[in-house]
């Protein structure tokens, strides 16, 4: 049976804690309808972009611009099967709207999965939800919790997770696989054949979305998911670049997070992945000239093995020469690269279009996730059921 959840947003909530889960669940079938108080379907939220810097608290910048689908004032609850509340600052200030309490506490009424990430318990507080269950937080959230009478659990790591009845929360975005999966077995779904081993080619300036959210939506499902750069190891970082429509004749540029790599280019073992993800971004237009990369794309393309490549990771395809008589999209701008590298072009027409010629998936850009991330899954026999 097909779920419907709600995305509880604010300006400035933090990036990540927005996106990831809205474009995951939508991979997996499931319904979302993004939210704001006194916003209507097609406003916008402002994002923020919070990450460890080395000083006494995390950072902030300037995120995308996250589109909401819905209203908040047309919200009728027993439509849903479950609410997701992210972080960032947006919460702060919501938990103090007695419109978004009352919201909550109709959900806890129905015994809905509620999932709530890093800043956003304080919603939870401030709606009485937390009084003798055991959750977790951002650590800076601890005394609100305490005095709201929670049972709090110290996360050890900021991928801590704690489920306790229909509450879900996590620590922060580091937490999102086990966050997301929780929250799926919560609404009932099981996932099957997610015993796949999927390779990302990363590099400096990848865009931001483009990495993390395919990388956390494989890894909820169950995959052993592994980001790596050329000249760089595990544990070392990669920035990444926010492009974002605005208006302009071409995308913006922003910083993003810094993405950790989880093993090392050099010495790296293809032959024990079943899939290939190339982020776009700025990166691929170096990467497109480094032969060990392109060797690496064709033993993929050419041993059959799925590869999901999306927006200017397309410029890798063509110059790995692995694109004749394929059937392509890419961001527009990379049409060129698609056509001289000898494949079909097809038009993004909406730019979240995406398609899967054989083994090969390609998608325009990062509107496009749910569908992009949902055709691989079908490439690698992985199933979300309700």
């Amino acid at each position: 049976m097909a779920k419907k959840v709600l995305l509880l947003c604010g300006d400035y909530t933090e990036d990540y804690e927005v996106m990831v889960p809205f474009q995951a669940l939508q991979a997996y079938g499931v319904a979302v309808d993004a939210v704001c108080p006194g916003k209507k379907a097609g406003d916008v939220c402002r994002t923020a972009v919070h990450q460890a810097s080395g000083h006494q608290t995390y950072s902030e910048s300037r995120g995308h611009n996250f589109m909401l689908n819905a209203s908040f004032g047309e919200i009728e609850v027993s439509k849903y099967d479950g609410l997701v509340i992210p972080g960032g600052r947006a919460p702060e200030y919501l938990a103090m709207n007695e419109s978004v309490v009352e919201l909550v506490k109709k959900f806890s009424d129905s015994a809905k999965p509620i999932a709530s990430v890093c800043h956003g318990q304080l919603i939870l507080a401030a709606a009485n939800l937390v009084k003798d269950r055991k959750c977790t937080a951002y650590p800076p959230v601890k005394p609100a919790f305490i005095a709201a009478g929670a049972h709090w659990i110290e996360p050890e790591t900021m991928s801590k997770c704690v489920s306790d009845g229909n509450l879900i929360t996590g620590a922060t975005y580091d937490s999102h696989p086990e966050f997301i999966r929780l929250f799926v077995e919560a609404l009932g779904g099981s996932i099957t054949g997610s015993d796949k081993r999927i390779l990302f080619i990363c590099g400096d300036y990848m865009e931001d979305y483009e990495v993390m959210v395919p990388f956390q939506s494989l890894q909820a499902l169950g995959c052993h998911v592994d980001a790596v750069c050329p000249k760089k190891g595990a544990g070392e970082k990669c920035p990444t670049a926010i492009h974002d429509f605005e208006g302009d004749q071409t995308y913006s540029e922003k910083p993003g997070h810094d993405f950790t790599l989880t093993a090392s280019f050099e010495g790296l073992d293809a032959s024990i992945y079943d899939a290939l993800v190339i982020p776009g971004g700025r990166a691929p237009e170096y990467l497109a000239l480094d032969e060990e990369v392109i060797t690496l794309v064709k033993k993929f393309m050419n041993g059959g093995k799925p590869v999901a490549s999306i927006c200017h990771g397309q410029q890798i395809l063509s110059a790995a020469g692995v694109l004749k008589g394929k059937k392509c999209t890419a961001y527009p701008a990379v049409k060129l690269n698609v056509v001289l590298g000898g494949a079909t072009w097809l038009e993004p027409d909406p730019i979240d279009r995406c398609f899967t010629d054989g083994n090969l998936v390609t998608g325009a850009a990062w509107p496009g996730h749910p569908e992009f991330i949902s055709q691989l899954m079908a490439l690698l026999g992985i199933k979300v059921s309700f």
